[in-house]
């Protein structure tokens, strides 16, 4: 994963996402999913832009299959946010970056 964001698995999801103390983006995708390759970058844009801000990380689907289901995720890519550990924003499909940072940017306490 590029530096400011989380490797998300099954086993890591409580602690680094639903346990943690700031907003988690997290990104559900896979390795055969276009739009997936295609947002990813508006995805690893916004973690450079608010690192310290904001937690990002992408869950492999096909390697976890058991969070996207409890989360009922039916499609990739989905990018959900979460803060205090319920998700607050749902984003489904390729959206460029500006989408992405306006969905976030509204759960954000900038200073």
């Amino acid at each position: 994963m590029a530096g400011n964001i989380v490797e998300l698995t099954d086993a890591n999801f409580k602690q680094e996402v639903l346990q943690s103390d700031q907003p988690v983006l997290v990104d559900f995708w896979a390795t055969w999913c276009g739009p997936c390759r295609q947002i990813a970058p508006h995805v690893e844009a916004v973690a450079n832009e608010l690192a310290g801000q904001l937690k990002v990380g992408k869950l492999n689907v096909d390697d976890n299959q058991a969070t996207p289901f409890q989360y009922h995720v039916q499609g990739i890519p989905t990018l959900l946010l979460f803060k205090n550990g319920t998700v607050q924003e749902q984003i489904v499909g390729y959206v460029n970056k500006d989408a992405i940072r306006r969905s976030v940017d509204r759960h954000l306490n900038h200073r």
